[in-house]
């Protein structure tokens, strides 16, 4: 929940930045500004958790847009045991999914990214 003057309490939950400016702007529609702006910016996110075979495995801080290589790098990068291919990300207190490593696999705010270690 987030508290606005004028409007009260208003639930932010699930919703991207977007559909809670929409909100916001409804919300102040009612009576109290005929044509009202909204902008909205997230300061904070919450951190994400690196494991498994990267040099500084531990929690980093989200930055906007953050794909698995960008972790990986914040990480110090891969050791040489590291397979490269696949990593798993628990994502919102569900289990693994395996994913590839690439430029388009996100890392979202409080995900565990595990890189596991190449078989020979």
């Amino acid at each position: 929940m987030v508290s606005m003057p004028l409007v009260g309490p208003v639930s932010a939950k699930g919703k991207t930045i977007d559909q809670f400016a929409d909100i916001v702007t409804d919300k102040l529609k009612g009576g109290y500004l005929t044509d009202p702006k909204v902008s909205i910016e997230v300061i904070n996110y919450r951190p994400f958790y690196i494991i498994g075979e990267v040099e500084k495995p531990g929690q980093y801080p989200y930055t906007n847009g953050m794909t698995v290589l960008n972790a990986v790098a914040v990480a110090g990068g891969f050791t040489y045991r590291a397979s490269a291919d696949s990593v798993y990300i628990a994502r919102g207190g569900a289990g693994e999914v395996e994913m590839p490593v690439g430029q388009m696999t996100r890392v979202l705010p409080g995900d565990v990214v595990r890189i596991p270690e190449r078989y020979f």
